[in-house]
Formats: structure tokens, sequence, C-alpha cells
């Protein structure tokens, strides 16, 4: 890999994963085992990522921290209304009361971006949408390496443009939120290696491949088409130092799921789950709202988390879910470097 972009000794990246899943623990035991470890900035305060950032500055080695990008976008509030009136009878479940005017927010990320540039770190994703101009320059003073999260040759074309140094290309295939630029799009059915030979004919910028990797063959094929790097995340999910809930973890061992789905019933974004009884119930009428979607079935996710509910609950999962092992992270590190 070249050391300009990401600094570890295995072309392999330890996907960031919001809402408890990635954490310091498992960077430290990736970055231990030779991959690049990034923690997630989405869905937490600054504070509480400075917190987690001084963790890993004493482990002595490179990292990255990645953000939630999200512009403003107009809200159907009739559609959202009408979506949290549907949702009452899943919430009425644990006396829940659904509020039907959307929330909204940036997630904090202009104070993320100050502290950021105030205590720089070595490398800072972005994913949903493409940061400003202004904010990679801010970035590159302070000598920290940005990267993209695109999904088409032409989300890469715009952040080539905007003078990022690499991009993440996710494929559909890969678990939790699409970092889809446009979320009222659907993902097009592609394989990461053609999504990323696509984008390394388009553009001269080092790329990481994400989405549908179970194991070392997937790890070979993405790099035998141009990626620079491979980033996990699903196969992180039951290990031991993974954040990862008891009964999200318990899903993913549980037989009687047998699919996965794109879906915006739980945030109002497209994002891959394993296929439940929720999505089933809501998926043709969930609006597009982010982050009002997410908002509106916070409570009620958590809830159905603390209840062992997996009905209920979002259960992010890339396509290769049946691979994801129980134990140290540092086997599965070990195992896909068999692919390189």
């Amino acid at each position: 890999m070249t050391p300009a972009l990401l600094d570890s000794r295995l072309p392999l990246v330890a996907a960031p994963m919001a809402g408890g899943p990635s954490t310091v623990a498992l960077a430290e035991a990736v970055s231990s085992a030779g991959a690049f470890p990034f923690l997630a900035g989405g869905n937490k305060s600054a504070a509480a990522l400075g917190a987690e950032i001084a963790a890993v500055r004493r482990l002595g080695a490179d990292f990255g921290v990645n953000l939630f990008a999200l512009p403003p976008r107009t809200i159907d509030e009739a559609a959202f209304a009408s979506y949290a009136a549907e949702l009452a009878a899943e919430a009425d479940a644990y006396g829940i009361t659904l509020d039907p005017a959307p929330r909204t927010d940036d997630d904090s990320f202009e104070d993320k971006l100050e502290m950021l540039t105030r205590s720089p770190v070595p490398v800072v994703s972005f994913t949903f949408a493409l940061p400003s101009a202004e904010h990679v320059a801010a970035l590159h003073a302070v000598r920290t390496t940005v990267l993209a999260s695109v999904t088409s040759p032409e989300e890469a074309w715009a952040a080539t443009e905007l003078g990022v140094d690499g991009l993440v290309v996710q494929g559909p295939d890969a678990g939790g939120h699409s970092a889809i630029h446009d979320p009222s799009r659907t993902p097009p059915a592609i394989r990461t290696p053609e999504l990323v030979r696509q984008v390394v004919a388009e553009t001269n910028l080092p790329v990481i491949g994400a989405g549908g990797v179970d194991g070392p063959v997937a790890v070979h094929r993405i790099l035998a088409a141009g990626a620079r790097a491979v980033a996990v995340g699903t196969l992180l999910l039951r290990t031991d130092e993974a954040g990862t809930s008891p009964t999200h973890r318990a899903a993913l061992a549980d037989r009687s799921f047998t699919a996965t789905a794109l879906t915006r019933a739980f945030t109002g974004r497209p994002a891959r789950s394993l296929r439940n009884g929720f999505i089933d119930r809501h998926e043709a009428s969930a609006p597009t709202a982010y982050p009002a979607v997410h908002h509106l079935t916070r409570e009620l996710r958590r809830a159905a988390g603390a209840a062992g509910d997996t009905d209920r609950l979002h259960l992010w999962a890339g396509t290769g879910w049946r691979s994801a092992p129980e134990g140290p992270a540092a086997d599965v590190i070990a195992r896909l470097a068999k692919g390189i």
C-alpha cells in the first residue's frame, strides 16, 4: 500500500461502524494485527469522539476517523408524519410515543471538524456526501489525509475534483448505511471488484474497496481489480473486541435469518440489514429523510435491542454475514491476509 495514503503493514482496513461496533479495543486489535483502524465519528458527540481519539493515540499507530457529511435536505413533512403514524403500533409495544415532527441536525459536523483541525489525526474520511473544499483545505493544512466514500464513477469524479487524497469505493453488498450521495436513489446491484474497476478507470486517485468481503478470495478479487486496500466491517461484528450489542450478535448467528436487504425503514436512507419483520412491514412506505427517520425510530430501536427483539431492531450486516466469526479480531485479519 502506498504509505502516503494509509500507513499499515497489510492492505486491510477496519471499516468504521457507527452505533457501537467500532471501539478503541477493536482499533487496537486490528492495528496490532497489521491492518489500518478507523474510529466511527457518526452519531456521536464531539466530546465522545475526542475521548476515543485520545485513547487510540496512545497506541502509537496511525488511524483514521470517519465523519457523516449531512448537507441540508428538504423533508416531505406530510410523508414523515404519515410514517410516524404507521409506526405507532410498533412503538406502543414498548410504551413509546413517536413525535410526528421531523428532527434534523448535522451530527455536530462543524464541532468535529474544528476538533480535528485543532488536534489533527492521520486520516479523516467522509461518508454520505462530500465535504466542502474549505473543509478539505483545512484538513490538508494540518497534514491530514482526506478520503471520500463513493458508490459510483460519477461520485468518484466529484470527489477527485474536490482534491481529496483517496477514495473509499463502497459496493452495495456492504453492511450498514450506503455511502450513496443521493439517498433517494437505491444503489444499483454491482459487485465491489467491478465497481472498483470502473472507478479506477476514471480517476488516478488511490482506492480502498469495500463491500461484500466474506473472506480472503473477496480480498484478492478487490485488490486484483485495482484497489490499494480492502475495508472489512461485517466480519468484525462478532469479534471479541467489537462493541456490537448482544441482540445484534445473536441475530448474526441465528440461522432463521436468511437474507439481507437495503432498506430506508430504520433511518430514512439506504442501509443493508438482515431482513426482519420491521423491514417487511415498513420498507414500502419509509420516506427518504435521514436523519429525521433515524431520530424517529431511535428510542424504539433502543428498546427493541434491550429486549432482545430482533424483529424491530436494525441488524446491519453485509451480504457476507454468514462468514462473521466469534473470537479475536486478529484472527479475522490473519484469515483475510491470505488473500493478499
